[in-house]
Order: C-alpha cells, then structure tokens, then sequence
C-alpha cells in the first residue's frame, strides 16, 4: 500500500505495489516511483483522464523499464473488462456488441459511498473537457465496426432487462473497455466489440431525484467555490449517500452487485462482414459490496496474476487495462474462487 507523500522507499526494492492513491492529485509520483525503480504497479484508480493520461505518458517508459502499470483494477474495471472477455469466450462465434446493465442490491440499512469517491467524481467532472483534447493526442484510427452500430439509448430511460430506470454509467468502465478492445484488435487481431453500459437508479422517484441533483452537482462543479461546498459537505449534496464515515458493517455485508451483460454477434460459419447479427447471449458477474468487499479481492487476485503468471502478459511491460494485461491469464477463475462470481445466464 502506497503513501501519498513519498512512495520512493516502497519502490526502491523493486518487485510489486499495491496503490490506492493513483489519482490526479497523488498518483503520478507513483507510477513514476514505479518505473524507475523497476517495481509493478497495480492500482484501483477509476478515472478516465489520469489513466488515459498515464497511459499515453509512461507506457513506453513503461516497456523499456520491463514495468507493468496496470490501473482500474478494483470494481472499477474489473467486472466490466473482464466480464466482456468472459462474454466473448462464451460466445459460440463472433460477438460484435455488448450492452451492461450494472444493479447494487442494499440490505434493510441502504447502502452508503465514502467521500474520498465523491471527491474523486467531483474533480473528475470538473476537469472532463481536458479528456477530449487527451484522446486526440494518441493518434488512433478507427477500429472497424462489425454488426449493427450499437446506440446510446439515452439520459433516462426504464429498462426492461433489469425492470427499473436506468442512465448511461459515469464511471471508467466504457473508457477501460474501449481502451482493451483497441489494444487486442491491434495486437492480437481479435474482432473488436462495441460497448455501452448503464447503470439502474431504481423507482420514478429515485429519478426525481438523481435529475435534480445531478442538475445541481454538474452546475457546482464548474466553479471553485461549487467544487469547495460539493467537498466540504458530500453528505448534504450526495442526499446523504457518501460521507466521511463511510458505509458500516451491517451495509456492506447486505449489499452485493450485479452486471449483466447482454451481447450479440453472428454465429459460428456466419460471416461478420455480412449482414446483421444472428445470435445473442446473456452472461453476468456477481460479487459482494463493490468499494470495500469487491475491489480488494480484484485488487489481490489481480497483483497474485501479475506475480503468478508474468510470462502471460503481453509484451514485457507497459501501462495496460486489467483485459489487456490478463486477457490470456487466470484472473477470472482466480475471481471466481474469491466471491466475484462470472456465469452465463442463456445461450442463443
């Protein structure tokens, strides 16, 4: 576990590093700590900017120095990446998209977030404009779409699938999937799969108020003394779901997540390139309460892979997504066997 203020000794024996600090205001001396003292770097940091960022400024850095930097490897990517890789072999032919659906199931308590991730929201929406500006300078060409082009389906909407309301989801996992699509569709020539994810919000009223205060969040964070309430008071502004204590025993213990994941694709003998998709499959990942129960068992079981099963990976270093690092490892069956449970729910 590295501390914020100097991660230089944690480093400097080489080997691995668990990291929970690889942000915007504190993570860059990490991964820099990292490669140059030759020690691997997993992390559960969950926002777009800093992991693109990282990427497109260490990764050869990276390589050259034989250091893997492997971030969202927590709730936030690792059942969503992995899980679309988990979809993918399932599959019996070629799966061209995938749509997720992500529920988180409270018990009699209600569940509860901690402020260190409103404040991470707060900073990474304040500072999502600079995410286009970083995205043009990688260079990358299209990659090629197969299938039907799957579509936003919009800003609220009632899902049938799950049977309650539901928004496209604000976190990391459609930037780390993309990013791990690309990487396999240039390195490995595996056919690259489109991705939209949402998450349920549940009832009318829970959408009544998620419109108004994602109204009011969105307006505050575009100035500092907005940014200044929405950190000091996250309790009042979240309508009392992050705090600074955190959720309590009892929450975590009756709280678990789903993410099903709904994909379709052309069968086995049929030709991508030629007209629409003819199969589907629906395949899910179950684990326990994402922020305190789920991400350390990713976290763990995905340092234990990198420990394990280096000679896996690709290349001989660099900055990657949990799918592009652990695309041709165990880590799903290592989640498996620690209570993030992947299954496939039905077949065409």
């Amino acid at each position: 576990m590295c501390p914020s203020t100097n991660p230089w000794p944690l480093c400097a024996n080489k080997g691995w590093l668990f990291s929970t600090v690889w942000d915007q205001f504190y993570g860059e001396p990490v991964v820099k700590a990292c490669i140059e003292n030759g020690a691997h770097c997993i992390d559960i940091c969950g926002e777009p900017q800093f992991l693109e960022r990282m990427q497109l400024e260490y990764h050869k850095k990276a390589l050259d120095r034989g250091v893997y930097v492997i971030g969202s490897c927590g709730f936030d990517s690792v059942p969503a990446d992995m899980g679309i890789l988990y979809t993918q072999q399932q599959f019996k032919g070629t799966l061209t998209a995938v749509e997720s659906f992500l529920t988180v199931i409270t018990g009699p308590e209600g569940g509860s977030g901690h402020d260190a991730t409103w404040q991470s929201a707060v900073y990474g929406f304040a500072d999502s404009s600079s995410l286009r500006q970083l995205r043009k300078r990688f260079g990358h060409k299209p990659i090629p779409v197969l299938g039907a082009r799957v579509k936003t389906r919009g800003s609220v909407f009632f899902s049938k699938e799950i049977e309650q309301y539901t928004i496209p989801f604000m976190g990391s996992d459609p930037s780390v999937v993309k990013r791990t699509q690309r990487f396999l569709y240039e390195e490995d020539h595996r056919s690259p799969v489109q991705y939209r994810a949402y998450v349920g919000v549940g009832g009318l009223f829970s959408v009544v108020k998620l419109v108004c205060g994602g109204l009011l969040f969105w307006l505050m964070v575009k100035v500092s003394l907005g940014r200044k309430l929405l950190t000091w008071f996250p309790s009042l502004f979240s309508f009392g779901f992050f705090t600074k204590a955190g959720p309590t025993m009892k929450q975590m213990e009756d709280c678990y997540f789903s993410l099903t994941f709904f994909g379709e694709g052309f069968s086995e003998g049929q030709d991508p390139s030629q007209g629409r998709p003819n199969a589907k499959i629906c395949t899910q990942v179950v684990g326990p309460e994402p922020g305190y129960v789920a991400t350390p068992a990713a976290m763990v079981q995905s340092a234990i892979t990198l420990l394990n099963e280096l000679h896996s990976l690709p290349r001989r270093g660099g900055v990657y997504t949990p799918g592009a690092a652990f695309s041709k490892t165990n880590l799903i069956d290592r989640l498996n066997n620690h209570g993030i449970k992947f299954s496939v729910r039905s077949y065409p």
